[in-house]
């Protein structure tokens, strides 16, 4: 994991990470059987709002990238830029 972040905030260090994820992991129920759709949930619902802001984060991502790629091959193409074109001399 990359102590690099994006939003600007405080990283914790590896080792606390470490050790964090462990109590995670163990504080999480281990199922003997499969889960199958329809289920009650795999995890437990404490982490159900830091799962919707995941979901929310990533779906924002994907959509804003989509949203530059196309505004930018629009502008591309008002100014007669072809991009897989190799530029002058």
């Amino acid at each position: 994991m990359s102590d690099d972040r994006t939003d600007g905030g405080p990283v914790l260090p590896e080792p606390v990470r470490d050790h964090l994820g462990q109590q995670l992991r163990g504080s999480l129920p281990v199922e003997d059987k499969p889960r199958f759709l329809g289920d009650e949930p795999a995890i437990p619902e404490t982490f159900e709002p830091q799962l919707r802001r995941l979901e929310t984060r990533l779906k924002t991502h994907e959509e804003g990238t989509v949203a530059v790629e196309e505004a930018l091959d629009q502008i591309l193409d008002a100014f007669g830029v072809k991009p897989d074109e190799p530029k002058g001399p």
